[in-house]
């Protein structure tokens, strides 16, 4: 059983980024290539720990090395990138970004040969099948697990603002959904997914993690799935809200963000704002939240943390860019969103023009 511990939890405030790719053919069309670019040969020198594959042939995972300086993120991001393009492009493949892959039909894609995938499609069926979807998800150091715990508790009601500002998905199986990001619905069908649960402290979220392993729930602790959980391997608090981003200015955004609030509320644990009581919003609350991101994107509104009004996503970002001072977001929030060009572009031009559009520029 792979199973984490509190000793993991040594650092504060290093970074680590993961983003979901399509890989796809010359039209932009997904294509299964991961037999050539996992598998096929050696990685690129300036990415040693290689790539590797999600659930289908078509979708691959970049990986950033840890990040001891967050001034750092740039540069990291791009070397990934980077290499990922120029490794794909030697077999003559290309690489494109979003929530989900508008041309993506998931009963006409091949799935992973990897025996945990194969166990996952078995065990969970059809929600996994259909599963085509790709996000960034951002770890952040932390140099204490109950501190940890404490922060991934608070993070809870910036999961659905992270989303409405990445909301990139719009289309599934060929079709225009309605909704600002299908991705974070269809992949929320998936158990352990969405929103969880506030946890009094790390024995409490270790004891569920090792009860879901043990009894057979989940075959890894990776399998837990929500927008926001310690990582007990990497001693960080991942978030896992967003869409996946074609733009890295954008991704390196919601770096900068999730950085920031981790941080500060790792400041504030330290000041001893844990021992006073901090009234939480019902999960239910949390999913409504989610649900407005999803629905609406940059439009959303949502419950604020008393539970009594609400608040625009505008005013989210004013607020937390003055109190943070990060600047990211509101640049993102300002311009038109991943959903809005998405589906400019597929009014202009169609579905080949969008599949264009979604594939990262050459290195």
């Amino acid at each position: 059983m792979e199973l984490g511990s509190r000793d993991a939890f040594d650092r504060m405030g290093t970074l680590g980024i993961e983003e979901e790719f399509y890989i796809v053919d010359a039209d932009g069309r997904p294509t299964s290539g991961i037999d050539d670019l996992v598998y096929g040969r050696k990685p690129p020198a300036t990415v040693p720990n290689g790539f590797d594959h999600e659930l289908f042939k078509c979708t691959i995972e970049a990986q950033t090395e840890l990040i001891e300086d967050p001034a750092d993120a740039g540069s990291a991001l791009s070397t990934v990138r980077e290499a990922l393009v120029d490794h794909a492009a030697a077999d003559g493949y290309r690489i494109a970004a979003a929530g989900l892959h508008p041309a993506a039909k998931w009963r006409e894609l091949d799935h992973a040969e990897k025996p945990r995938y194969r166990s996952q499609l078995d065990r969970i069926q059809y929600p996994q099948h259909r599963n085509t979807t790709a996000g960034l998800h951002v770890h952040v150091g932390v140099d204490d697990a109950d501190k940890a715990v404490w922060i991934a508790n608070r993070l809870r009601w910036y999961c659905p603002v992270l989303l409405a500002l990445s909301a990139n998905s719009p289309f599934w199986n060929g079709y225009d959904t309605g909704l600002a990001s299908a991705r974070a619905k269809i992949f929320e069908n998936l158990p352990n997914t969405g929103v969880p649960s506030a946890f009094s402290g790390f024995e409490a979220f270790d004891r569920f993690e090792r009860r879901m392993v043990e009894q057979g729930s989940i075959e890894d602790r990776g399998e837990l799935w929500f927008d926001v959980r310690p990582h007990t391997g990497h001693g960080t608090v991942e978030v896992r809200a967003p869409d996946a981003q074609r733009d890295p200015e954008r991704t390196l955004a919601f770096v900068e963000f999730v950085h920031a609030l981790v941080v500060d509320l790792a400041e504030r644990y330290d000041d001893g704002e844990y021992r006073e009581s901090d009234p939480t919003l019902r999960r239910e609350l949390l999913d409504e939240n989610k649900w407005r991101a999803i629905r609406h994107g940059h439009d959303a509104s949502f419950v604020t943390r008393d539970g009594e009004g609400t608040v625009t996503l505008g005013e989210v970002v004013d607020e937390e860019c003055d109190r943070l001072g990060v600047t990211g977001i509101r640049d993102v929030y300002d311009a038109e969103s991943g959903t809005d060009r998405q589906r400019r572009i597929h009014e202009e031009g169609g579905l080949d023009a969008l599949c264009a559009d979604l594939v990262l520029n050459d290195a």
